[in-house]
């Protein structure tokens, strides 16, 4: 063999041997990469607690990586805030009044929803029929749950706020007025208040507004009486034309005369008798 031959088969020979102690170092790093995985498998199967806190590690770092991308924060938790259901998930009484207040008063039918169902829930509770509570949040709100009157009545069922905090206590505070589902239930305990303490359902309403002292209640009971009755048609089923929704009645419950000693719903409505 010529001297020019040896050297090809010399530098084959060394590229045969780089190639083989490449394939045996991969074969070996896949062989303990394969090891460390299953060892990790099953270390989170024997440990469920360090699974669940690697996925909480991954998440916080895939949230605040979304953070630092979108440059605002990610509440996942939001949705709990949120006072709204699928209307198509409630019983079918429940849903025809939702859909049906939700185009009269031109509200969301989600959020409606959700009122409708604890509208029910609070009447069969309180032994009131839920359509004519859901009739005075129509007739004093107009289910706009941020509605205030010029005394101070607050919420979706317009509560004074003032005489009645102690009821919005077990709520965490007077400011819980603005939540919708706690001034729905602190105004259905005002208003079953109203009903025994008058004793029929006209002279609760009266009580309600606060004009159980007056000739006049400006037409309140029965405009709530007439969205009570149309409510009532709507869940029974029947085909209940839409009707423009009537001005919330915040303006009644404006100061009355000197004579009343100031309004008369907070008068009543704070006395030690209730």
């Amino acid at each position: 063999m010529t001297a020019s031959g040896k050297v090809v088969a010399s530098v084959r020979q060394v590229v045969s041997d780089m190639a083989d102690g490449f394939l045996e170092i991969t074969h070996n790093s896949f062989a303990l990469l394969g090891l460390a995985v299953a060892f990790v498998a099953l270390t989170l199967i024997a440990r469920p607690d360090l699974r669940q806190n690697g996925e909480e590690e991954l998440r916080g770092w895939l949230q605040a990586r979304q953070v630092a991308e979108l440059d605002h924060p990610i509440e996942p938790d939001a949705i709990e805030r949120a006072t709204a259901t699928n209307p198509q998930d409630l019983p079918q009484e429940q849903a025809k009044v939702a859909y049906w207040l939700s185009k009269k008063y031109r509200v969301a039918p989600e959020p409606l929803a959700a009122l409708v169902s604890e509208a029910y829930g609070l009447g069969q509770r309180n032994k009131l029929d839920p359509t004519l509570i859901l009739a005075i949040m129509a007739i004093e709100s107009s289910f706009n749950p941020f509605a205030q009157s010029a005394v101070g009545a607050q919420g979706l069922m317009q509560v004074m706020t003032r005489v009645h905090q102690d009821k919005y206590q077990n709520f965490g505070g007077h400011f819980a007025a603005f939540d919708p589902v706690s001034n729905l239930r602190v105004g259905v305990s005002v208003l079953k208040e109203c009903i025994a303490r008058a004793g029929s359902l006209e002279g609760g309403l009266r009580y309600y507004v606060g004009a159980a002292n007056l000739e006049d209640d400006g037409g309140y009971a029965a405009k709530v009486l007439a969205e009570h009755q149309r409510l009532r048609q709507v869940a029974a089923g029947r085909n209940v034309p839409l009707t423009p929704p009537a001005a919330p009645v915040l303006s009644t419950k404006a100061p009355l005369p000197a004579s009343t000693a100031g309004s008369d719903k907070v008068a009543l409505l704070s006395s030690p008798e209730m």
